[in-house]
């Protein structure tokens, strides 16, 4: 995902307009210099990967065979990479490459060595160097050269110095043409001015349409590429799996923690203060008769201590759904976080008030600025906050984003079992991101990034 800053507007994807002939021609000089470059490029692939396989094909026997092997699978790739860095150079979307490092799997010396062979895309790599490159690469080479030299030839040819023989009996392809095109005709015209317009128009014709020459041939170039050379879509089936199971993974792990932490600090603030105060009432309820002023002085603390209980209470309650976030939304929420803050806070909220989202989306994303200001009133030593809240449209995907920046002293990062990484875990619970930039000296802009459901 692209980072983005605090006072970035939502951004909204531009339609994908077709090319017309004068954006066609604009394209021209990268794919020709695309197209020209085949044929060397296939020539050098055919003869080195051709070298290497069948060198190792038959040293295969006594294992120097299978280094060669393994270098030609590599070598391919090599060049299976130039043509996908060919083609986006040559103005063509990018293609997804395959995954070649397996997430979790150990880069060891048998896996280098024997993992190209069990890899179906080091086969088509290589299969596309050694065959399919370089007939396709010397065709494309082949029709756009020669489109281009008759292009070029034709519309010069008025200023070619004159070769033609003198002879009446000469062959003239302009009047070979009209006495097709024109049977029994008479024209009487003079043979450099008639083969010179003829050469003419033939080469503004192929001027003319060289763009579309040039724009199918990488096409072509390109359809083969993505069906050889990318990632297929098994694989990013198998990516988005990993990723779920990992989102899912720290989600319970986030909840995990978030009630674990919940409950030591219940153990450790209000149920202690709660023993204290049943003690003071016993001992008050002692000493009523013998003793009432202590018994005054035992009751006066004690409703100290159901006082301090009850604001502990509350502040451990930010960590559940207040009501306000059920009933009135996020919008009303983060309002009533800024009024409860201890710091100034200014509110950029660019969402309309009645909007609804999720309800895992708000609960999410009023947790992490509830957070976000409790930690900067509590650690940065701000006099400011903003909160700034947004969508953002990004290729097809909206975006919540939502930041907390404050004029503090900085120097905020991520540790584990610490607030932001407890953020950061239930971002990854619903897809999103955290960021964080918090240079030493200030100032301080945490921003948290969710995926809103389609």
């Amino acid at each position: 995902m692209t980072t983005i800053t605090a006072t970035q507007a939502a951004t909204q994807t531009a339609p994908r307009t077709r090319d017309n002939y004068g954006r066609l021609w604009l394209r021209v000089p990268q794919e020709l210099g695309f197209l020209l470059l085949n044929l060397p490029i296939a020539i050098i692939s055919l003869v080195v990967l051709s070298t290497l396989f069948f060198t190792g094909l038959g040293l295969v026997a006594i294992l120097v065979g299978l280094f060669i092997l393994v270098a030609t699978m590599y070598t391919a790739r090599a060049f299976g990479v130039l043509e996908l860095l060919r083609l986006q150079w040559a103005g063509r979307p990018r293609i997804a490459r395959p995954q070649w490092e397996k997430p979790g799997e150990t880069q060891g010396f048998w896996r280098v060595m024997l993992g190209p062979f069990a890899d179906g895309h080091y086969w088509l790599y290589l299969l596309h160097g050694m065959v399919i490159a370089p007939i396709v690469g010397i065709l494309s080479w082949t029709i756009s050269f020669v489109w281009l030299v008759i292009g070029l030839a034709g519309t010069t040819s008025w200023l070619w110095p004159r070769t033609f023989a003198g002879d009446s009996d000469e062959f003239w392809l302009h009047e070979v043409i009209l006495d097709w095109a024109f049977p029994d005709n008479d024209w009487d015209i003079e043979p450099y001015l008639g083969e010179t317009l003829l050469f003419l128009a033939i080469g503004l014709i192929f001027l003319a349409t060289l763009p579309l020459v040039t724009r199918g041939l990488t096409l072509l170039h390109n359809v083969i590429a993505r069906g050889m050379l990318s990632a297929w879509r098994s694989e990013a089936l198998s990516r988005e799996v990993a990723s779920l199971s990992a989102s899912r993974g720290a989600a319970v792990l986030a909840e995990d923690q978030s009630l674990r932490r919940l409950e030591r600090d219940i153990h450790d603030g209000p149920q202690q203060r709660l023993v204290r105060l049943q003690m003071d009432l016993a001992s008050a309820e002692r000493k009523i008769d013998a003793d009432p002023d202590a018994a005054k002085a035992l009751l006066a603390e004690a409703r100290e201590q159901a006082r301090d209980t009850l604001e502990e209470l509350r502040a451990l309650s930010r960590g559940f759904a207040p009501p306000i976030l059920q009933d009135r939304g996020l919008i009303a929420g983060l309002e009533s976080l800024a009024a409860r803050s201890t710091i100034p806070v200014s509110l950029e909220l660019q969402l309309d008030q009645g909007i609804r989202l999720a309800p895992e989306i708000e609960r999410s994303a009023y947790f992490v600025a509830a957070e976000l200001l409790t930690n900067a009133a509590k650690h940065s030593g701000a006099s400011a906050i903003r909160l700034h809240l947004t969508l953002r449209t990004e290729q097809a995907a909206q975006w919540l984003d939502l930041w907390v920046i404050d004029n503090g002293a900085g120097g905020a990062e991520k540790q584990a079992g610490h607030g932001l990484s407890g953020l950061e875990d239930r971002l990854t619970g619903l897809r999103g991101v955290l960021s964080i930039d918090s240079p030493l000296g200030g100032p301080t802009a945490v921003g948290a990034h969710i995926p809103l459901p389609r």
